[in-house]
């Protein structure tokens, strides 16, 4: 792979609690990693072909650790009802449709389309139960040079007939992903997806378990989105401390590396688990909004050292801009620290884009930031006419970028260093 260096203005997140800023330097890359930052080009580096991008904001790309590709075309339907009744209304009917490849085909081009332009650069994805229509997905996302988990939903129980699967079925079909998919791309992988513990029996849990610990495959699953969801949960499984434990004891919770969707009503124990098997926390505040769930409390997770990622949840969200994410999840903290008399504080700027960048980048290994060594996943950002420019840092012009910019300001996307084209 060839070596590049792009010059602009260069902000990023190391950590979360401040943004590394280097206004007009050079990102030197190598083999799709990043060397270093530099003022000046140094000798052995001076032959590398330059991307001039004067005055313009280069970040590391979006991350999304939490959405439902055949959710897609129901953005923005259905949200006047809370989870279990728009999961029953709308979500499963649609589901219910991707065993038509024609039908799965047009859907998924549009999401991926959609995510390369709002500069989603990495994913971690729901497809259906399909077997086809996930190895689709794939293929698409393979296509589309975007980094991206995508997994096989499974069900086989309480829900509509079209969705419930064969128990064995289910896991002779994942299997075949798995194995099919794993060394196919080295940005596409395969990830174990029950989709939450009331739609799984306790075969299909331990069978998929199983797989996880096998093929060292990772795993994403939902947990405590809504209180009657925890309630289903408890009288599902009564001879179970929490839900967290469901999981758990089916290797399903950080056995190997495990994202947890909205984490909203997480008991102590939970947390302590969280904690000790590193078990992500995927918050995704537009949905927790809009399905009346409820507000994570982020700052809870952070604070005890508990992974913490963003998710647009599409369709639970409504928009796939990562942007407009972080920009509810600092809201939703606010609210939440006037809810805890102001115990837990609100997220600031540079935390919000570093759960948006690195903090969801890490589940893929070494994405989401410019510290040498990183894949070279980055936005550049035109923000020049988002208002003047004289005596702000590149701090401020990153902040009013995330409230006031959109996908129009993306001017150009690389993911492992190489520049990605429009999408189909």
């Amino acid at each position: 792979m060839s070596s590049i260096a792009l010059k602009g203005d260069i902000v990023f997140t190391p950590n979360k609690d401040a943004f590394k800023t280097y206004k007009d330097h050079y990102l030197v890359v190598e083999d799709g990693k990043v060397v270093g930052i530099f003022k000046e080009l140094k000798e052995e580096y001076k032959n590398y072909p330059v991307k001039e991008y004067t005055d313009k904001l280069i970040i590391p790309g979006f991350v999304d650790i939490h959405l439902h590709a055949p959710q897609y075309p129901n953005l923005g339907l259905g949200l006047d009802k809370e989870l279990i009744p728009w999961l029953n209304t709308y979500t499963f009917p649609e589901e219910a449709k991707y065993n038509d490849l024609e039908y799965a085909e047009k859907v998924y081009r549009r999401l991926i389309y959609d995510l390369w332009r709002k500069g989603t650069t990495s994913s971690i994805v729901y497809s259906s139960i399909h077997k086809e229509g996930t190895k689709l997905l794939m293929d698409l996302f393979i296509d589309s040079n975007l980094r991206a988990y995508v997994g096989k939903v499974n069900m086989d129980r309480n829900t509509i007939p079209e969705l419930s699967e064969d128990t064995e079925k289910s896991l002779e079909d994942t299997e075949e992903i798995i194995k099919e998919y794993n060394d196919k791309s080295s940005l596409v992988k395969p990830i174990i997806t029950p989709r939450f513990v009331p739609s799984c029996t306790e075969k299909l849990m331990k069978g998929l378990g199983d797989l996880a610990i096998r093929y060292d495959i990772p795993v994403q699953s939902h947990l405590s989105e809504n209180t009657d969801e925890v309630e289903w949960v408890k009288s599902l499984h009564p001879e179970f401390k929490d839900y967290a434990s469901v999981y758990n004891a089916y290797n399903l919770f950080g056995q190997t590396k495990t994202i947890m969707a909205h984490c909203i009503y997480n008991t102590e124990n939970e947390l302590d688990l969280m904690e000790k098997n590193q078990v992500y926390a995927a918050h995704c505040p537009h949905s927790n909004y809009n399905l009346s769930s409820g507000i994570m409390p982020v700052r809870k997770f952070l604070d005890k050292g508990i992974p913490v990622g963003l998710g647009s949840d599409v369709s639970g969200g409504h928009s796939l801009s990562m942007p407009s994410v972080m920009v509810a999840a600092i809201q939703a903290s606010k609210m939440k620290w006037l809810e805890t008399n102001k115990e837990l504080k609100p997220l600031t700027s540079s935390e919000a884009f570093f759960l948006a960048t690195k903090g969801g980048g890490s589940f893929f290994g070494k994405v989401g930031s410019f510290e040498e060594g990183y894949a070279l996943d980055a936005l550049v950002i035109d923000d020049s006419d988002l208002g003047h420019m004289d005596g702000l840092s590149l701090e401020d012009r990153l902040q009013r970028f995330i409230y006031i910019g959109d996908d129009r300001n993306i001017v150009e996307r690389y993911v492992d260093g190489k520049r990605v084209e429009k999408p189909m």
